[in-house]
């Protein structure tokens, strides 16, 4: 997220307790409105779904760029159960943060970490927690009227490197880094970034490319795509 903004997002996806509930759940919700990830200015509203996102079928197929990730080199490890985020560790970075909850907006988008806070992320309520099974979505701003943020240097991070996540049950879930790429918002793979996957898996997603001072909005999505790649106890 940006220097500003405010926000936007998955559906409910599968995960939590019940993998097949969070399921159902989320394939009930993609077929509803189909949403996407599109940050905007904390100085303005979310945007509104695009028409084309009441029909899943057009969402992240002919506009949107191929997301092509690179095969695992090492077996993903074991999902954890449900707990919630407390702290993440981007030992690249030198990122240490605490999380918060995030939810939707009344536009059906994903809202942003407050933008008062420079280091702080946020986590999907609705969706897997880190180290569960499924896409768990954290998402932070690159910077904010007040100067750079969290998620700044995001866009440097390499396949291999490592996304560290503290649990509130006491257990760290080692994340490794699969693809870092670059999206248009205005055609933002929702299905790729958010579909279930059979193991645990994150995404961290903020703004990037060019600044817009009339919308107060960047151009461009940046994803990382990780897996679990190992626990163990804090």
């Amino acid at each position: 997220m940006g220097q500003n903004q405010a926000g936007g997002g998955p559906a409910d996806r599968p995960g939590g307790a019940d993998g097949g509930r969070g399921a159902l759940r989320w394939a009930m919700g993609l077929a509803a409105v189909g949403l996407l990830v599109m940050y905007q200015s904390v100085e303005t509203t979310p945007a509104a779904p695009r028409s084309s996102d009441a029909n899943p079928a057009a969402v992240g197929t002919a506009s949107a760029p191929p997301v092509v990730l690179p095969s695992r080199t090492a077996k993903a490890a074991p999902a954890l159960p449900r707990s919630k985020p407390v702290k993440i560790h981007i030992p690249s970075l030198f990122v240490e943060a605490p999380f918060t909850e995030l939810g939707l907006t009344p536009a059906g988008q994903l809202a942003a970490p407050p933008a008062g806070d420079r280091n702080l992320v946020g986590w999907y309520k609705d969706g897997p927690t880190p180290g569960e099974r499924g896409s768990a979505v954290v998402a932070g701003h690159v910077d904010t009227t007040t100067g750079p943020a969290v998620f700044l240097m995001l866009h440097v991070m390499l396949p291999g490197s490592t996304v560290e996540i503290t649990r509130a049950d006491g257990t760290v879930a080692v994340f490794s880094v699969d693809s870092v790429q670059t999206f248009p918002k205005n055609a933002f793979p929702d299905r790729e970034v958010y579909a279930d996957t059979p193991d645990a898996e994150l995404r961290l997603i903020t703004c990037a490319g060019e600044y817009d001072r009339k919308t107060h909005d960047y151009a461009d999505n940046v994803v990382v795509f990780a897996h679990l790649q190992s626990s163990s106890r804090a």
